[in-house]
């Protein structure tokens, strides 16, 4: 099997001779081998296929007739467990190779079966790991019609890894729908995700929480597709004709979509389980979690009770410093709303009991704002009421109230005590009449037990952010939740903000607002603990793909966030943005990046040097789009880059010279003799020959940009210096270094023949009679290879070609072997990088 490659190709190479050898003897051993019974020759001959398939080695027809209908069979319900997961790898591998045509008519329906394997979680997740590549081989119509519920199943499926496999391939299944589906369904199923019960869910849903949001993004202003063939809308097709000259910058962003379309965001399933049953599972899983991290492993070969319910997502009750009696709240609404048995009013809601997190602070507010705020939110909270029986069955009671007494013997325990204090709110909401309870939502007398509080008024916001909705048909159940979600803004516990600023700074619409807010929750402390410890550098990393899909308008809902991860404890983080900043910069613009970039940058130039790194190699992309006044400021501190924490780290110098050739064009010649030229001269005596290389060419450019200056003293008084500095040095390097220099500036062309001939070429010749072979060494390569083989030198007699060829006989009689060797003969090599760097005479 190791073979059959290598022979196909021999085949291919001699097909006039023998035109079927490969189709009709050695395809069929691959096909036959794929179900062989050894592990080891199964997996070579999956690998000789794909590399058949990439090479194209393999007729087209020959995939359709004796390839696929073998991949099918070996996926048949009473193939073998190995055989068949493995032969579902190969299918989903192979459909990328194959194209859209085969993969619809042979592939996609034995995917779809696959994805429902009831019996094999192994297949189930294989399926759900290649899902994104299946998506973007067949197309948005088919995705939409035949994968999406596929993906909705594997979603809520029962066991972890699966679940996990479907958010990290969310991306690229978002990429291959309309932008409707991915607003309206892909986003309440992704919250599910974001919510999933089990910590590796949620890691690898936030991980690719940035990434779906950036497929929000509207091509016509960020001049991106994710597919040109079929996955533009046909909207954005004509968008992209007008634009196809011009990328407009995202200042220009507009978006067709109506902004109350987020509230499809929230949605219940009808096919919820009872009360009861949803409060134990609630339960069952704070317990199982808070008591070991290793039960989470469990969840791979067991059913957890998330997928008990084909489409249940309850709160994230692995979080230990969450408040656990929010997830209780929320299976109280749905089981209310679905079911359509229960009603808590707006005293109800707000009742301590729900409650299980630290004060909020006390803020000042004016008496006309809060009669305001009264007056919104009970306008709000009417929308919100809906028609629901009086009250829970006798039989829930009696299972609350056996729940209750079970849990009291262990009431010493923090968590069950909170699980006790909920359940008995539940127990009190069920026997309350809500005749009185809608009239004491409703009035508005200064009575304290029926007025709403300025904190109640903040604290409902949170509430209805941590209900996590049901995947199913009744999208518009809750629009009018979402719209208020959407459109109003918590008041803010920050006394320097007004809720009208507050409220700018938080909505846009542009991204479903749950998603946003979820994204800007990873910077939480909280998410480390309970989440993934590096989810703030997931989240830094997607920082620029989501500050583009929202546009430099929306700068406002992302500003806070970034100034947090600027300032983040681990550097990681703070490296991370440090080396997408210039990218940053290009989304926001001067304006923005002046204001709100700047001071982060300079805060990156002091911190460490894995920080400083990401700023340096991006260095003359940021500073470019800078203001000419601006920019300057920094010439101060390009000599900072010069101290690292290690001297070991030559790197760091060696990409500072490389980042001041490009800088050389954003400077004036006075700045550059001023600034740039010590930091050029200092590099150029560097320890490491790998930055003194890079140095010689950061010197050269900038005698090349001196002499096309205006001002011609500049780069005469730059050549004396290199003459006074390096010729005249008492150190043999930094004569040799000298000889580097003219070398570079001759062979690059930097400066004219009788310039070079006036002010470097009598100090340079003046060097064969250095007392040190390697500086001789490398005179002879410098004349032999480079100044006797320009124009100014070959065919016009003067003084100096003069001066050239006697240098060259006297070293021709040299007594160092090496310099007679490099001046009497021409070597091989023309150019002298190309052997100085392994000859150990002209490196020290």
């Amino acid at each position: 099997m190791e073979q059959v490659p290598h022979i196909a190709m021999f085949c291919q190479e001699n097909r006039p001779s023998i035109p079927y050898a490969f189709s009709k003897y050695l395809l069929p051993i691959v096909v036959r081998y794929l179900a062989d019974q050894n592990n080891q020759v199964r997996k070579t001959s999956q690998a000789a296929l794909l590399v058949l398939l990439e090479q194209e080695l393999i007729e087209r027809y020959d995939v359709e007739t004796k390839v696929c209908p073998v991949l099918i069979d070996l996926t048949a319900p009473d193939s073998n467990d190995d055989v068949k997961t493995e032969a579902v790898a190969i299918m989903c591998k192979m459909a990328s190779m194959v194209g859209k045509d085969i993969t619809e008519r042979l592939v996609l329906p034995r995917f779809c079966e696959m994805c429902c394997d009831c019996r094999m979680f192994h297949v189930r997740k294989v399926c759900a790991a290649n899902f994104g590549d299946i998506c973007s081989v067949v197309g948005q119509q088919a995705t939409e019609e035949m994968l999406l519920p596929r993906f909705f199943q594997l979603c809520s499926d029962n066991v972890w890894g699966v679940r996990k496999a479907c958010a990290e391939c969310f991306m690229a299944v978002s990429c291959a729908t309309s932008q409707e589906v991915r607003r309206t369904k892909l986003s309440t199923l992704f919250i599910n995700l974001i919510s999933d019960p089990s910590r590796w869910v949620r890691q690898a849903a936030f991980q690719s929480l940035g990434p779906f949001i950036s497929t929000f993004a509207n091509p016509s202003s960020s001049g991106q597709y994710f597919k040109e063939e079929d996955g533009k809308n046909p909207e954005d097709c004509g968008s992209a004709q007008e634009n196809s000259e011009q990328v407009r910058t995202t200042e220009d962003v507009t978006t067709d979509e109506d902004p109350n379309r987020t509230e499809d965001l929230a949605s219940y399933s009808d096919d919820s389980d009872d009360f009861a049953t949803k409060l134990e599972n609630v339960m069952e899983d704070q317990n199982a979690l808070s008591n070991n991290s290793k039960r989470e492993s469990d969840f791979q070969t067991e059913s957890s009770f998330h997928c008990t319910l084909p489409s249940e997502s309850c709160g994230e009750m692995a979080d230990e410093n969450e408040q656990s009696s929010h997830c209780c709240t929320t299976d109280l609404q749905e089981a209310g709303l679905n079911s359509q048995e229960t009603s808590l009013s707006e005293q109800e809601l707000y009742n301590s009991f729900h409650f299980w997190r630290t004060p909020l602070p006390e803020i000042d507010i004016d008496y006309e704002l809060q009669q305001t705020s009264d007056i919104k939110l009970d306008r709000e909270i009417q929308e919100l009421t809906m028609p629901v029986s009086p009250s829970i069955p006798m039989a829930t009671r009696k299972e609350l109230e056996e729940m209750i007494e079970n849990l009291e013997p262990h009431i010493d325990d923090p968590d069950v005590k909170a699980q006790v204090e909920v359940l008995s709110a539940a127990l009190r909401a069920s026997s309350l009449d809500p005749q009185e309870e809608t009239m004491a939502s409703v009035g508005k007398g200064t009575d304290s037990q029926t007025e709403l509080t300025i904190n109640d008024q903040q604290s409902f916001k949170p509430i209805l952010g941590d209900i996590v909705p049901l995947i199913g048909d009744t999208v518009e159940s809750m629009d009018s939740t979402l719209h208020y979600i959407h459109n109003d803004s918590d008041l803010s516990t920050n006394s320097s903000f007004s809720p009208e600023e507050e409220r700018k700074s938080k909505v846009q619409d542009v991204v479903p607002q749950a998603l946003l807010d979820q994204y800007l929750s990873m910077t939480d402390p909280s998410r480390a603990q309970t989440v993934d410890t590096e989810i703030a550098k997931h989240c830094a990393y997607s920082l620029p793909g989501v500050a583009l899909t929202l546009g430099r308008q929306n700068w406002h809902c992302l500003k806070d966030t970034y100034e947090t991860l600027a300032s983040d404890m681990q550097w990681k983080v703070r490296r991370t943005l440090a080396f997408s900043i210039h990218e940053l910069a290009v989304i926001l613009g001067d304006q923005l990046t002046a204001g709100d970039l700047v001071p982060v940058f300079n805060g990156f130039l002091k911190d460490l040097d894995e920080v400083r790194i990401g700023v340096l190699k991006h260095l003359h992309d940021f500073l470019k789009l800078l203001h000419v006044d601006k920019r300057r400021e920094y010439l101060y501190q390009l000599q900072e880059f010069l101290v690292t924490d290690n001297s070991r780290n030559w790197r760091f110098r060696a990409e500072l010279a490389e980042q001041l050739i490009l800088l050389l064009d954003l400077y004036s010649a006075r700045d550059i003799y001023d600034y740039l030229r010590p930091i050029a001269f200092s590099l150029c005596a560097d320890k490491v020959s790998s930055v003194r290389w890079i140095s010689y060419k950061l010197v050269s450019e900038m005698v090349k940009k001196l002499y096309m200056a205006s001002t011609p003293t500049f780069v005469v008084d730059l050549m004396n210096e290199l003459v006074e500095k390096f010729c005249r040095c008492h150190k043999w390097s930094g004569r040799q270094t000298f000889v580097f220099i003219c070398q570079t500036i001759s062979e690059d062309d930097c400066l004219p023949m009788d310039q070079f001939a006036v002010h470097l070429l009598p100090h340079l010749l003046h060097l064969a009679s250095d007392k040190v072979p390697n500086v001789r060494v490398l005179l002879a390569k410098t004349l032999k290879q480079t100044l006797l083989e320009k124009e100014y030198f070959l065919n016009s007699a003067n003084s100096h070609q003069e001066a050239v060829e006697q240098t060259i006989m006297a070293l021709q009689m040299d007594g160092d072997s090496d310099v007679k060797y490099f001046a009497s003969i021409h070597p091989a090599s023309t150019k002298i990088a190309d052997d100085a760097m392994s000859t150990a005479s002209s490196t020290y």
